[in-house]
């Protein structure tokens, strides 16, 4: 089994970097600009620059020799001039006649015509390109690019610095990971307890009052939308019987409402389910030679049955785990709970790329090694299961 592991744990590499190739592809499509942003749409082209050179957003994405610099801007008589001065580099100006750099300790100016690319020594600056109609910088190497630099502080554990708590990504996803956990959990426990427990009551009364009325009661669950079951609950046992604090995060306390709404919502699917698969096994020869046996009815339902139902019951659990993690995000912001779903939306919002790539990492280990605790648990609950080695 271990080999069969250590190849899974091997095979979450290329899955995860696909993934992250993925979103720094999505990012760039529809992401923006995290510069005007972060500084506001009037910022000027120099505060952009500088923001972007700080944060590697002027790089090419994946690779390249050279990246455009938004650095000109129409001059007053016509035509285009640099909009601010441009430090030590290798740039290429398109259509510049005419350079003009500046040494900084002494102010001596050189001027260079005919050449449409430079190279800036330290201490000077290109202060004038007339006619250049783009400016390009040279990148250190070919793979000098955010995605590169981006996989290099992976490997050192350094997911980078969160742009609007100015604080380092693994600090700002360890803080919003317990609550996240605190809150889902209880959720995914008394969720998978309770549908459980009422899909066997169902199966047991198959037919019968028990089984119509809970399945009723299902059917309505699911038919109220999930937005609708936090403001009612919300209104009810926070408002008019202010049983349950309805903001903040202070204590458990403030949890009992939401976990709450939580299991309330989702419990009608998890009910179906359950009694789907456990009927699936009813019918089975085992349940009736148990039965001709003279095992009691209950003992054949908690011990028997639910046994081999186990591995559906283990599926549909495992594929809510991930679902957990990032769908409490309505749930977080209803309940001013600082979690992992409240840090996601405030890093969209405020273009924190590094916590937004940080948070689809986090989700794709999540969804893998869920996976894997999944398929391991497969060969406990049935020996029948053997792994491919």
């Amino acid at each position: 089994m271990w080999r069969y592991v250590l190849r899974r744990l091997a095979e979450m590499v290329p899955t995860t970097f696909g993934v992250l190739m993925l979103s720094f592809i999505l990012f760039y499509v529809v992401g923006g600009s995290p510069a005007q942003t972060v500084l506001g749409q009037h910022a000027s082209q120099r505060a952009i620059a500088a923001f972007d050179a700080a944060n590697g957003y002027d790089l090419p994405l994946f690779f390249g020799n050279w990246y455009a610099i938004d650095a000109l801007r129409r001059a007053p008589g016509g035509g285009t001039e640099l909009a601010f001065s441009l430090g030590p580099g290798r740039y290429e100006l398109p259509g510049a006649t005419r350079l003009t750099l500046r040494e900084a300790a002494t102010g001596t100016l050189r001027t260079e015509s005919g050449r449409a690319e430079v190279e800036v020594p330290e201490g000077w600056s290109l202060i004038r390109a007339e006619g250049a109609t783009r400016v390009l910088r040279h990148t250190r190497h070919f793979f000098d690019s955010q995605f590169v630099r981006y996989l290099n502080g992976l490997v050192h554990l350094d997911l980078g610095m969160s742009l609007e708590t100015k604080q380092p990504v693994t600090r700002v996803l360890a803080q919003g990971l317990l609550p996240t956990l605190s809150l889902s959990v209880p959720i995914l426990f008394f969720g998978a307890v309770l549908g459980v427990v009422l899909g066997l009551l169902c199966a047991a009364s198959q037919g019968g009052l028990l089984d119509r009325g809970v399945l009723a009661f299902s059917t309505l669950l699911m038919s109220v939308n999930y937005v609708v079951w936090i403001l009612l609950g919300q209104f009810l046992l926070g408002f008019k019987w202010p049983v349950f604090p309805i903001w903040g995060y202070e204590s458990a306390y403030y949890l009992v409402l939401p976990v709450l709404i939580g299991v309330v919502s989702m419990l009608g699917a998890d009910v179906r389910f359950y009694r789907a698969a456990i009927l699936d096994e009813v019918y089975r020869p085992y349940v009736r030679t148990a039965v001709s046996k003279g095992v009691g009815r209950g003992r054949v339902l908690f011990v028997h049955v639910l046994r081999n139902s186990l591995i559906p019951i283990v599926t549909y659990v495992s594929l809510s785990i991930p679902y957990l993690f990032t769908g409490s995000l309505l749930l977080e912001s209803f309940f001013g709970i600082p979690g992992l779903g409240s840090v996601s939306i405030n890093a969209i919002n405020s273009a924190d790329m590094s916590v937004v790539r940080a948070v689809v990492i986090f989700g794709a280990l999540i969804y893998q090694v869920v996976n894997l605790l999944t398929d391991i648990a497969y060969g406990w609950l049935d020996p029948r299961v053997r792994f491919a080695q």
